[in-house]
């Protein structure tokens, strides 16, 4: 009798399931009462967006002069978290696209969250370049529209690089996530009474789930990864020229798009454990969330944390080896200045703690995992408080050397960003499932033949 190998994917399902309990277990989050944490984490969101609200409310009605920036930092942490938010949204469109055409069925318990993190994520960071326009009320102006004067946007500005690059992730973006959402809105639709039904059934398209529309579905699921892998480097290279095509000692270098790169990938993944590992804990998925998930996160975790770790040494030695004054003086102000605790906590972070996942214990210990993730977004915080606050504080001139100090407004302006995410993700978990239930009962039956 011939002996049938094990699926290696065997272990991305653990226990004994049948497909309804499974569909069960992975519906509860829509379909009963929040857990407590649940509710904690709406009302703090709910909270810190109402104070974000404030915080824009000041900034229209009395202007930039409520911020910290001044010259020469005039792009303070206003800049600072629009480049973090972007960053932090990489890994949904890593994991929708790029592992879709690898075929990679670990995938499938956690595209859904982490697209919903992407979404949320691309949200929070459109608004910084909005309100540090000065009259964002003319934000249109940045949109290469017809108009009787013949004026066009000045497409030297970084201004309209953001915005194409903005309006082009959340396109693709928001396409993966409600694609892989209709066949789960039609089982929702089915099984909703009253205004639920409704909204389902509206959203699901009039799904039926034919072989037609499997065929249809895969297909387009497909070309769209095809067309979406592009965006997860070029998104945040755009990002990085705003700053390479600068003279600013510190920003002018070549290395900056796959650094910036490197950076979105390592930072969203690390974020995307922040938020997978307690709503593994909350609504017990350790099923469907194994290890062997968190491991592989893990991993794509450290392989771009070392890309990130390389470039920090590369730029030294660059400014170093180039042999321009400005450069490496710029270099010694960020080791050795008043900003240096904020730079070397960057690298403890980033290079030093960053290596402890190359040991299988670390990646197998998950409060370890979920205390790194959080110090690898904080890490990720201060590179780009060195990048941009920094940089900006020392360029040529002695004489305009000059710190910068944030304001209320600068942080309540990040802190209800980060309040809008989780309110935004707290109210999608209770709309729609957090893991795709229709990949991942296709998972089992593929899982259950061998």
């Amino acid at each position: 009798m011939a002996h049938k190998e094990p699926h290696p994917d065997r272990d991305l399902i653990q226990g004994d399931w049948t497909e309804k309990s499974l569909v069960e277990k992975l519906l509860e989050p829509v379909e009963k009462p929040p857990p407590r944490p649940w509710r904690l984490v709406a009302a703090v969101g709910a909270a810190l967006t109402l104070a974000w609200l404030y915080a824009i409310f000041v900034t229209f009605v009395r202007g930039l002069g409520t911020w910290g920036i001044n010259q020469p930092v005039a792009w303070g942490l206003d800049v600072v978290h629009f480049v973090w938010w972007i960053g932090i949204g990489h890994a949904g469109t890593l994991i929708s696209a790029i592992l879709v055409l690898m075929r990679q069925n670990w995938r499938d318990s956690l595209n859904r969250v982490t697209e919903a993190m992407t979404f949320f994520a691309i949200l929070a960071a459109a608004t910084f370049p909005l309100i540090h326009m000065g009259r964002p009320q003319h934000f249109y102006w940045v949109m290469p529209y017809p108009t009787h004067m013949a004026l066009w946007p000045q497409y030297k500005s970084p201004l309209s690089w953001d915005v194409l690059a903005i309006m082009t992730y959340i396109t693709i973006s928001t396409l993966f996530l409600y694609l892989g959402l209709i066949p789960d809105l039609a089982l929702l639709r089915e099984r909703s009474r009253g205004w639920r039904r409704k909204f389902y059934g509206w959203l699901s398209l009039g799904w039926t789930g034919s072989a037609l529309h499997w065929q249809r579905y895969r297909a387009v699921y497909v070309l769209l990864a095809g067309l979406a892998t592009p965006v997860v480097i070029s998104v945040h290279s755009v990002v990085s020229m705003d700053f390479a095509y600068a003279l600013v000692p510190g920003w002018h270098v070549t290395i900056f798009p796959p650094f910036f790169a490197a950076g979105a990938i390592y930072s969203g993944f690390a974020m995307a454990l922040t938020l997978v590992i307690p709503l593994r804990k909350w609504y017990r998925l350790e099923g469907v969330i194994t290890e062997r998930h968190l491991d592989w996160m893990a991993k794509i975790t450290l392989a771009s944390g070392l890309g990130v770790a390389y470039i920090y040494l590369l730029e030294i030695f660059v400014m170093w080896y180039s042999a321009e004054p400005h450069e490496w003086a710029q270099q010694l102000w960020r080791m050795t200045g008043p900003y240096a605790p904020y730079y070397w906590a960057m690298m403890l972070i980033n290079v030093g703690l960053l290596q402890t996942l190359w040991f299988p214990r670390f990646r197998r210990n998950i409060a370890w995992l979920f205390i790194f993730s959080i110090l690898a977004n904080v890490g990720m915080w201060l590179e780009r408080f060195v990048i941009v606050v920094i940089s900006l504080s020392h360029d040529f001139v002695p004489g305009s050397f000059n710190l910068y100090f944030p304001t209320w407004v600068d942080w309540t302006l990040f802190l209800g960003t980060l309040g809008f995410f989780l309110l935004g993700l707290a109210l999608f978990i209770r709309l729609f499932p957090p893991i795709a239930v229709a990949e991942m009962v296709h998972l089992f039956h593929k899982l259950r033949k061998h």
